[in-house]
Formats: C-alpha cells, structure tokens, sequence
C-alpha cells in the first residue's frame, strides 16, 4: 500500500486543506463583517472556529487511532468540515447570531484534521527511512498554505466578494478528499509500541496496548458495549495525555512550540497597527504575513534538502530563539519608524518559524507509539491552537496603548519559549 499511495498525493491533498483551512478563517470574517455588519460579530465568528479545536483534536485524534482506515474517517471530517463553512455561510444574515456562531463552534471541533490529523499518518505513507525528507515536506505545505490562504481569501473577496471567498475555501477542502480517503490502512502494531522515545531502548517507556473495540454490529445490539468503546477511548484520551507529559524530550518540544504560538499570535494582534504605523496602511499588514510565510518555505525548503543536519531537539529551542530576535527587531522598527527593519523582522522570524514546525514534527513521530500517534498530533495541534488565540487575546488590548511594549512583550514569550527546555530539564534534576 506504501509503494501505491505517492507521497506527491499525499502532500497535494495536504496543502490543499490546509489552505482552504487558512483561508477559511480569513474570509469568514470577511463575510460575517458583510452580511452581519459588525466588526464585534465578525470576529466572534473566527474565535468560535477557533476556539473548539481544544476539545475537538484529542477526541478526533483518539478516533483516528482506533480507525482501521484513519483515510475514511479524515475524509470523513473534511466532509462535515466543508459542511460546517456552507452552513455558517448560509445562516449569516438569516438565522440568529448566536446560532450561527454555535454552528462556527461546532465546524471548529474538526479543525484539527487538517493539520495534526493529516500529519500523523505521514509514517504509513513514506516509512522511517523517508520520514525526516518526508517531515520536512510537509511542513511545508503549512508554509504554502499560510502563504496563499490568506491572500486567496484577500483577493477573492475583493474581486468576487466574502461570501465566494468562503466558497473558495470550502472547494478547496473538498478537493483534498481524494488524498484523505485513499490514505494506507493502519497496519499491525510494532512490538514496542511504536518509535522508541530517544534516550532509551525500544522496549522502555511504551504504554500498553489498548483493548481492540468490538464489532460494529455488536455495537448496535448491546448498549453495556457501546459504554465499554467509550471507556476504552477515554483510557486512550489519558493515555495519550501521559505520554505528551511522561516522555520528556516530548514534553519540552510540546511546551515550547505552545508558547512560541502564543508568540506568534501575539504579533498577529499586531499586525494591523505596525502595517498603519510602519508601512504606511494597516492593509500592507499583509505584507508583513507574506514576508513571514515566504521565509519559513525557504527555510523549509533548506531542511528538506539536509534533514539529518541538525537534531529536532535542538532545532525546537534554537527556532524559538529566532523568532524572539525577529520579534525583538519588530520593537526596534516601531521605535525607529523603518519599514525595512519590519520587514527584514518579519524575514527572520520566518526562518524560525518553518524549521521549529519540521522539528516539532520529527520529534512528535519520533516519540509517539504507534496506537497514540494520531492523537498526539492532533492534540498537540489544539494546544498550538489554543496558544496562538490566548496570545492574541492578551496582545490586543496592549497593542492598542503602546505598539512597542506589545511588540517587545511578543518577544520576551519567544524568548520564555527557548528557555522552556532548559527551564524543564533543571526542574527535572532537582525533582526528589
């Protein structure tokens, strides 16, 4: 099945969904701020898609891994995802705020599929011995989606209006599913578990088995085991849980990448005043997301050419150091009035953003067994998340008094990213 299904394919649908993803939230804006008429309203309409993916991507994540075709339960969510945005696109302006806001709440559960969902089942496709040049691909294709989402959702809107931008992006869904529900079935289980956790044999630090579900028709006629699938996917929501926390290396990946997200939303709160006090209109705020984008495919791009150069570990921390001297060059700009600055700023935290997420990646599929793989992924996708949207929260209302301390306090989370790592490893030593 590995050698028919061509990674090409793979990373054709991936990028396919994940731009309609980046552009689904943009237009959706958009449309909601047309046809609702209020900023308030449009931007509640982003925070609800947004906001589910925390409780969403766990769940999704533990039913990827249960499913003997991950591929039809993906399409599955790309479907109901695609769904969801026709939905929300239809109730604007018809149906009452808060339920179509509710409906926004509800498409959001699945936003997960399109990114960790997808990525967690990149082993089947390639193997191990492809993986790193693999992982570094499709990495990219989140650079590329970044790239042209919101420009899409930007130029659709502009020249055919909202409502079409949305439409867009729910094509743009749907054409991935092809590559979703042609994705390899699960194979049988590695006898450790899965990769070995770097620092240990294969056979240490591997989580037991979870209990095979029952038939489907068994479902149907006895309730008592429709209570014990449920309770076996619980065990597996804990059980992945312990392993994001008990497996180190693991753990300051994840801890670093959350706050380095919230970093990054930070300067997204930003970006409309630094394009108004900068570059001369908040609308060139976009310019500066281009810049971003552009170089984190670049430096994408060099990684996949030498993905062994330098271990994942360490590529995690030392990208978070370089977005904390990007964003730290962003202060400077706004002190300083130069538009160059901002946009050399921009050009290096790109490079610090592509390569963290290729290496967050590795790691994740390094440490991850098997059975839990999907559900690490999209659980670690909901806390990025989930990070991005406090950091923006928390900028905005900063930003609106003093662009500088926004921007500088942008950089200190950065840099409090880097120093995660650290920070956790001295804790570790000094536990009794």
């Amino acid at each position: 099945m590995k050698t028919r299904y061509a990674l090409p394919f793979y990373l054709g649908g991936a990028v396919a969904a994940r731009a309609g993803d980046e552009m689904s939230g943009p237009a959706l804006m958009l449309a909601g701020f047309a046809l609702a008429g209020s900023t308030t309203d449009a931007s509640s309409l982003l925070a609800g898609l947004t906001v589910a993916a925390a409780v969403g991507g766990p769940v999704l994540g533990a039913l990827l891994d249960r499913a003997r075709r991950p591929g039809r339960l993906l399409a599955g969510a790309l479907v109901l995802y695609a769904a969801g945005l026709t939905t929300v696109l239809v109730g604007l302006g018809d149906w009452p705020f808060p339920v179509t806001v509710l409906v926004a709440v509800a498409t959001g559960l699945l936003g997960p599929a399109l990114s960790g969902g997808w990525t967690a089942q990149l082993p089947r496709v390639v193997g191990r011995t492809r993986l790193p040049r693999a992982n570094a691909l499709d990495a990219m294709t989140f650079s590329a989606a970044s790239l042209a989402g919101p420009a899409l959702a930007g130029g659709v809107a502009g020249a055919l209006g909202a409502t079409t931008a949305v439409a867009v992006s729910v094509a743009l869904v749907v054409v991935a599913l092809p590559a979703a529900w042609a994705l390899p079935a699960a194979g049988g289980l590695p006898a450790a578990g899965g990769l070995p956790a770097a620092g240990g044999p294969p056979s240490a630090r591997v989580l037991p088995r979870a209990r095979a579900l029952p038939p489907a028709g068994a479902l149907s006629v006895a309730p008592s085991r429709i209570g014990a699938a449920a309770r076996s996917v619980s065990g597996d929501l804990a059980a992945g849980l312990r392993t994001i926390v008990g497996r180190p290396t693991l753990a300051r990946a994840t801890v670093t990448s959350v706050v380095s997200c919230a970093a990054q939303g930070m300067l997204m709160a930003c970006a409309a005043p630094l394009g108004e006090r900068v570059l001369g209109g908040a609308e060139r705020s976009a310019m500066l997301l281009t810049c971003v984008a552009v170089s984190a495919l670049a430096a994408d791009a060099v990684l996949a050419r030498f993905p062994r150069a330098v271990a994942p570990d360490t590529v995690v921390w030392a990208a978070a150091l370089v977005e904390a001297a990007g964003l730290g060059l962003v202060a400077v700009a706004v002190v300083a009035g130069q538009g160059l600055t901002l946009i050399v700023a921009a050009l290096v935290l790109g490079i610090g953003e592509g390569p963290q997420l290729a290496a967050l990646f590795a790691v994740r599929h390094r440490e991850s067994p098997e059975r839990l793989r999907g559900q690490i992924f999209t659980t670690g996708a909901s806390l990025k998340i989930t990070g991005f949207a406090l950091g923006a929260a928390a900028a905005g209302p900063v930003a609106s008094r003093s662009l500088t301390a926004a921007s500088a306090a942008a950089a200190g989370v950065a840099l409090l990213a880097a120093l995660a790592p650290w920070s956790m490893r001295m804790a570790a030593r000094v536990r009794p």
